[in-house]
């Protein structure tokens, strides 16, 4: 039994899975990215080695994937973030025709074919309105855990209307907003109601077509989720994987290497 590995490298948080040869996870682990991204892509594979209780020598083939992939540097090659989160999705979700990733400091919107290979994509410009890191400024701001924003969202009657399109303002209009009065809901809800339009306008650039997957770790924001359904106007399909999404689209390619060095062809050559 060989198993394979994927490791992305995220702005905010690295991500490692690991799978058999059926393609089943068998190991995971996440870990904060911080300062040292070399060493933040050897934690979380030493951590899902850990937790699988896998042998490294057993690991025949790992791909590095996200913005810090050629950090990975016990890895075979690497792979970008777009075909990988495109990969897993379509892993995950067989019916998936669009994905749309969420991550800290970055949204991509991408249009797949059945097999997963990406058919277009486009990513948010370079502010990070639209992002993950939006939200962890206006959690900042009323000084509540970025975990629990998007429940408490939920509970928002009237939603403010949040204006600003630049990340280092949202602190600022959230406070403005708290200091008229307004609930932390309507406010949080503004956040989230401005982050689910911009994203829904990537998505519109690469053409709608369901199913859509949602991938990135914000996938685990329950408020989110909800908003872009409502826009949207159909479910989305989101995993328990969500967050791990680009590292098993990588690992997925690291077993088609695996499985193709096996063929008679391979070996010919």
């Amino acid at each position: 039994m060989a198993y394979a590995a994927g490791v992305d490298v995220g702005s905010t948080q690295t991500k490692a899975v690991i799978i058999d040869e059926d393609r089943r996870i068998v190991a995971r682990a996440l870990t904060d990215t911080g300062a040292n991204v070399v060493r933040a892509a050897e934690n979380a594979f030493r951590a899902a080695l850990e937790n699988g209780g896998i042998y490294e020598e057993d690991v025949a083939y790992v791909v590095g994937t996200g913005y810090g992939r050629y950090k990975v540097t016990f890895g075979d090659t690497q792979i970008t973030e777009i075909s990988c989160h495109a990969r897993g999705a379509v892993h995950m979700f067989p019916g998936t025709r669009t994905v749309l990733d969420m991550g800290g400091q970055d949204t991509k919107a991408i249009r797949v074919s059945p097999d997963g290979d990406v058919i277009d994509f486009v990513m948010n410009d370079k502010c990070a309105a639209g992002t993950g890191r939006f939200l962890q400024y206006a959690a900042m701001a009323l000084d509540i855990p970025l975990n629990e924003i998007g429940a408490i969202a939920l509970d928002a009657q009237r939603p403010v209307k949040i204006s600003t399109t630049c990340t280092v303002f949202a602190e600022t209009e959230v406070l403005s907003w708290l200091a008229k009065g307004k609930k932390i809901e309507d406010i949080l809800m503004g956040v989230h109601r401005s982050i689910a339009t911009r994203s829904i306008g990537l998505l519109r650039r690469v053409g709608i077509e369901q199913e859509v997957t949602f991938t990135g770790g914000v996938a685990k924001n329950v408020g989110m989720v909800a908003v872009l359904e409502e826009l949207l106007g159909f479910k989305l399909n989101v995993s328990e994987e969500s967050h791990f999404m680009g590292a098993l689209g990588a690992a997925l390619f690291a077993m088609d290497r695996i499985m193709a060095s096996r063929s008679p062809v391979a070996r010919e050559v």
